[in-house]
């Protein structure tokens, strides 16, 4: 066995799947992330190793996916500080950041550049109209917009997010109109950075969901920004010739996953079995997840080492510490 094989199967079994950090309460614990209430107005969020599709948590992990992610999202949160405030106190390690206590807002911002995704499922059934925004007849799927869409989404505790128009937003009351529009403002201006960025790098930003907050009443952006799991790219280089041909385009994001659950007859129906994933095929999105965060960064990812024995005492080291 050669020296990367014995780090992979090194790596496989040392996942963070879960943390319990010792003397702190019981974290929230979503699809990726563990979230600790650390008191004085801060969060330990652990970006864990856990992968989800079709609202499903996969039952194995995927290697250093915690601090690719967290990482990327540190970068991102960089890149737009300048456009709108953001959750981040600390990024003290590479699964944690130290933030800011928000009150979040229960909507899920998407914003589409492309005729893709759930966005073309739309479209396919007939239907032009999709959260309130009139999509062009004519239209292929990939195609680009005249200028970015907003289709917000409801947050679902649990199950599925529903789609939702900017009219019922604010006609239920779900967000202050005022907020709301500074929300709309800096979500396009951020969405703006972000294809700079890609394009910088060969990649065109496709579509992405941003969450917001409130921090003493301030527009806070929060979560992730700009990632494999918030974010689809397609590679820019290949990107007219595909569309032209009506082929599938390249892309970097969870599709990849998505579409070998389909083949293994998985898309969280009723009924359906969740499939085993393979180590074989947890190392190819490792893989595919270094890959955009080397793309994007410019950057080689080089992973720091967990023992999981060891790590909840670290995290408690770190936690104590803010």
């Amino acid at each position: 066995m050669d020296n990367s094989s014995l780090n992979n199967a090194k790596a496989l079994k040392n996942c963070i799947t879960q943390t319990d950090v010792p003397t702190y309460p019981e974290p929230y614990r979503g699809k990726v992330r563990d979230v600790y209430d650390l008191g004085n107005g801060k969060l330990g969020i652990v970006a864990s190793d856990r992968i989800s599709a079709f609202d499903h948590i996969m039952k194995q992990a995927i290697p250093y996916k915690g601090q690719i992610l967290n990482s990327l999202a540190a970068f991102s949160f960089e890149k737009v500080n300048d456009l709108v405030a953001t959750h981040v106190i600390d990024v003290p390690h590479p699964n944690i950041t130290i933030a800011k206590k928000c009150e979040p807002i229960p909507i899920e911002v998407v914003i589409r550049a492309c005729l893709t995704g759930h966005a073309a499922r739309v479209y396919k059934s007939g239907k032009r109209t999709l959260c309130g925004v009139v999509l062009p007849d004519g239209m292929v799927e990939n195609e680009k917009f005249n200028e970015p869409i907003l289709t917000p989404a409801t947050k679902a505790e649990e199950g599925h997010d529903e789609d939702i128009s900017e009219e019922e937003i604010l006609k239920q009351g779900i967000v202050d109109e005022k907020i709301w529009q500074e929300i709309k403002e800096k979500a396009f201006k951020v969405f703006e950075r972000g294809q700079q960025i890609a394009n910088e790098q060969g990649l065109i930003l496709v579509d992405t969901k941003y969450e917001f907050g409130l921090h003493n009443g301030e527009v806070t952006l929060i979560d992730e920004v700009h990632t494999a799991d918030s974010s689809r790219y397609f590679y820019a280089n290949e990107y007219e010739k595909r569309l032209e041909k009506g082929k599938p385009q390249k892309q970097l994001s969870k599709e990849f996953l998505r579409e070998w659950l389909m083949d293994h007859d998985f898309q969280g129906r009723d009924g359906q079995t969740l499939p085993d994933l393979p180590d074989e095929f947890r190392i190819k999105v490792y893989n595919r997840y270094t890959e955009l965060y080397e793309k994007l960064t410019g950057k080689s990812f080089e992973p720091t080492p967990i023992d999981m024995d060891s790590f909840n005492n670290e995290l408690k080291e770190i936690f104590d510490w803010y």
